[in-house]
């Protein structure tokens, strides 16, 4: 007989049975867990168990900080005894960049109720007394760091899971998924068929072999970590019951911490080792490698001259296990792509600290729809197709090595790459194109156009980047000339069949544009929170071209036909991979534009924000008056194979005009002129389109779209913040970081989302949301810049050409 729950989750380590406890918590007592083995026989059971709540991320700070608040709350139970110490933290500081960034994540962990510390040598000592702090510039102390048994936290999981209802089922192996024609699922395992409505693939680092199942690839590459355990060191036998805080040494890599009366020392080692990249055994489980001390060792050498006490204490043993490593090092929660009541909630290399969180999180959006933050960096749509094994792995090596480097701006790591090129791609290259990765595609940066600036960037949180020059005059050429940017990678969609307009009108908040016109678009969670952004351009009257960001891909098709009931006759195609893009915007592009097509591209003629089909002298294209830099210009959408010949016209062309290429850096500070938002910087889950500022694509007056009665709610209550640009008083030695804190007096009141400097403005900018009743023009707040404070005037956006008059000459 078939047995019927709601939801199963596969897999039993830490993150399956914080996700079961939390289904349970949110009232699914039918949940079920399968787990092959026993519970934490994967990665769980042999990780060191440490508890940072520490991340230069916004949203895995909340994660964490949730954890980490969770496990307290738990071992202070009495049924459910946690060998579990909270020690605190230090992170140790070599450089300036390191303490740049101490600097930042202590402003935003203060935001998040969190109270970090940034110590001077002598503090750290008082804090760390075994230490040596000769070259040390400081250190960071995180007080609600520590280390948890992983198993008993497991335990206690499960246990308050079983107690709100739900089931565990031990040593039972799932041996096939099939999805029914409702979507719901026949779990077959080696001791019955299960039927359930919803599965959670919380399979650790077989998660991939649960996707196989259906027929699926998962991006996932397993690393093996070690550390070594030490013998009893007569210094902590010394100290009795106080125990050392936990060190960790970021500009070198490692993590030490006690161990009842030993130490335990962890590296994330240059010699970065992928493991079963031809098939994972079947029979792995609860068990460990052989050591590999010699990978270790100059780290081994450094903790020893750093905590000297540690070379007085022999090794004891050693653990070499299994971890899992996404390309970019973060896990998987939420929904596969594509596949309805299907979801992730795996591939954690630092699944102990996160787990907490996560099961959180994935309850939410089980039950919810969407999780309480915004978790795009962990959402399983962020990677496409392209991240195939050897892009993994390859990543997920680089990753490994840089665990603990900074989170520097601007960072352009090499490997995997280059993985998907425009035709242009070797002309640019040949121009002197520096190049970054954007959802898998190389799109130039800026342009070494005399080849004399330094192979090697200067990475670092203030303005000191080579490039700073150049991308000056780029957005010259742009804001006087005229210049050209092709810009593979934009996710293109189209979507059209009776009642496409229908459908596409109840995804969205903002008024479809009409035949032959172009608009911005912006579709909600239930909620009334952003949740995509789209450029609308209507073809026919059921018929849509629709673009979104490049990393959007899997994630905005997700919302487009997942919400379309079978059999309709509605289609949406993916058609990104048919289609370049070529932009063409300065004062001169009319002149540049009207030397390759023939088209009346005058104003009446071709109006801001229409689309048309215009023949060129290198073939049919889409052009779209519309642009990112705020300038007159056009977007070229045209055939793949026609990008390298339509480039050239272009550019021969405007030689005559002074035309120039220009790169992603150029167009940040271009755009933010205009106040364009970002999606997934600007623009995320946690906030509204009304605390956006983004009122003038909100049709309040139409009869049903998602997340409307919310939107009506905040309409008429207000919104709490609303997005405004501000400028600096004083230009500073860097530009705003992601969610550097805003001030009025001594109280928080918002938070920045892009920060740069104005090549046009000749002005540090601040893009930020603030409080409703201080977002007012000529409003002085001060924003918090690696540990300053520094006033800046709120503006009226946008800050450029406030009448959009060179976007209609």
């Amino acid at each position: 007989m078939t047995e019927h729950v709601r939801v199963v989750v596969i897999g039993g380590g830490v993150v399956g049975c914080s996700a079961l406890y939390h289904l349970a918590a949110l009232g699914i007592k039918d949940a079920l867990l399968l787990e092959r083995d026993e519970l934490t026989s994967g990665s769980t059971w042999h990780a060191a168990g440490n508890l940072p709540t520490f991340s230069t991320s916004w949203s895995i700070l909340k994660l964490q900080k949730y954890s980490a608040a969770l496990y307290r709350r738990l071992a202070a139970s009495a049924d459910d005894p946690i060998n579990y110490h909270l020690t605190g933290s230090v992170r140790l500081a070599h450089t300036q960049s390191r303490m740049d960034e101490f600097r930042h994540v202590k402003s935003m962990a203060k935001a998040n109720g969190l109270e970090y510390e940034i110590l001077s040598p002598s503090e750290l000592r008082e804090r760390h007394p075994l230490i040596e702090t000769h070259d040390l510039l400081g250190a960071l102390w995180d007080p609600l760091d520590g280390d948890i048994d992983p198993s008993q936290l497991t335990q206690a999981l499960a246990r308050e899971a079983r107690l709100a209802g739900a089931t565990i089922r031990r040593h039972t192996r799932v041996t096939s998924l099939t999805q029914k024609p409702d979507s719901s699922w026949v779990v077959a395992t080696d001791k019955g068929e299960i039927h359930c409505e919803i599965v959670v693939n919380a399979a650790g680092y077989r998660a991939g072999e649960i996707m196989k199942m259906v027929g699926r690839h998962l991006p996932l590459a397993v690393m093996s970590h070690q550390y070594l355990v030490t013998e009893d060191c007569d210094e902590l036998i010394a100290r009795g019951s106080a125990r050392l805080p936990l060190l960790r040494d970021p500009d070198t890599s490692y993590y030490l911490r006690q161990e009842r009366n030993g130490f335990i020392l962890g590296p994330y080692e240059w010699k970065a080792t992928p493991m079963w990249q031809d098939g994972m055994p079947d029979d792995f489980a609860n068990q460990l490698w052989n050591d590999d001390f010699d990978r270790l060792e100059s780290y081994i050498e450094d903790a020893m001259a750093r905590v000297p006490a540690l070379g007085r204490a022999g090794i004891k043993r050693g653990v070499n296990g299994p971890i899992p490593y996404s390309p970019d090092g973060n896990p998987y929660i939420g929904p596969e792509p594509g596949l309805r009541n299907f979801f992730h909630c795996n591939n954690f290399s630092f699944g102990i600290t996160q787990a907490g969180g996560a099961g959180k999180a994935l309850a939410e959006w089980v039950v919810h729809g969407a999780p309480e933050w915004d978790l795009w960096s962990l959402d399983r749509r962020r990677f496409g197709d392209y991240a195939s094994s050897a892009y993994t792995v390859a990543k997920a090596v680089e990753v490994y090595q840089n665990e603990y480097a900074s989170s520097f701006p601007y960072e352009e790591r090499e490997a995997g790459r280059p993985l998907r090129t425009s035709p242009t791609y070797a002309t640019l290259k040949a121009k002197g194109a520096r190049f970054g990765a954007r959802g898998g595609w190389e799109r130039a940066v800026y342009f070494d156009l005399k080849g004399e600036l330094p192979q090697e960037e200067k990475l670092s949180f203030r303005r000191e980047s080579i490039w700073h020059g150049v991308v000056a005059q780029e957005v010259q050429a742009v804001r006087e000339r005229v210049a050209v940017l092709d810009l593979p990678g934009f996710t293109k969609y189209e979507l059209k069949g009776p009642g496409a307009a229908a459908h596409l009108d109840y995804l969205t908040c903002s008024k479809l544009p009409s035949l032959g016109r172009v608009s911005l678009a912006y579709a909600l969670t239930p909620a009334g929170k952003l949740w995509s952004e789209f450029t609308i351009t209507r073809l026919a009257e059921d018929h849509f071209y629709i673009i979104s960001a490049a990393i959007a891909a899997t994630h905005d098709m997700d919302l487009l036909s997942g919400t379309l009931p079978t059999g309709s006759p509605i289609t949406v195609r993916d058609i990104s991979a048919d289609l370049g893009t070529l932009i063409i915007a300065g004062p001169r592009a009319r002149e540049v534009m009207a030397q390759i097509t023939t088209t009346d591209l005058s104003n009446a003629g071709f109006p801001w924000l229409t689309a048309r089909e215009i023949a060129t002298v290198a073939g049919n294209c889409y052009a779209m008056r519309v642009n990112y830099v705020g300038e007159l210009g056009w977007e070229l959408h045209a055939p793949v194979a026609m990008m390298q010949t339509l480039y050239d016209a272009v550019w021969q062309a405007g030689e005559a005009h002074g035309i120039r290429d220009f790169g992603l850096y150029a167009m940040d500070s271009l755009r933010v002129d205009k106040c364009y938002r970002g999606w997934k910087s600007d623009l995320e889950s946690g906030y509204t389109p009304l605390e956006a500022s983004l009122d003038r694509f909100v049709d309040v007056k139409k009869a049903s779209f998602v997340g409307r009665d919310a939107l009506l709610a905040e309409h008429a209550r207000g919104p709490k913040f609303r997005f405004v640009p501000m400028l600096f008083e004083q230009d500073g030695e860097a530009e705003a970081p992601y969610c550097a804190q805003v001030f009025h007096g001594d109280t928080n009141v918002g938070l920045t989302t892009s920060g740069v400097w104005s090549h046009t403005l000749h002005k540090s900018v601040a893009l930020a949301y603030v409080r409703t009743d201080l977002a007012v023009p000529g409003t002085v707040l001060e924003v918090e810049v690696l540990g300053t404070l520094r006033r800046a005037t709120v503006q009226a956006e946008p800050l450029y050409d406030p009448k959009n008059e060179r976007l209609r000459a």
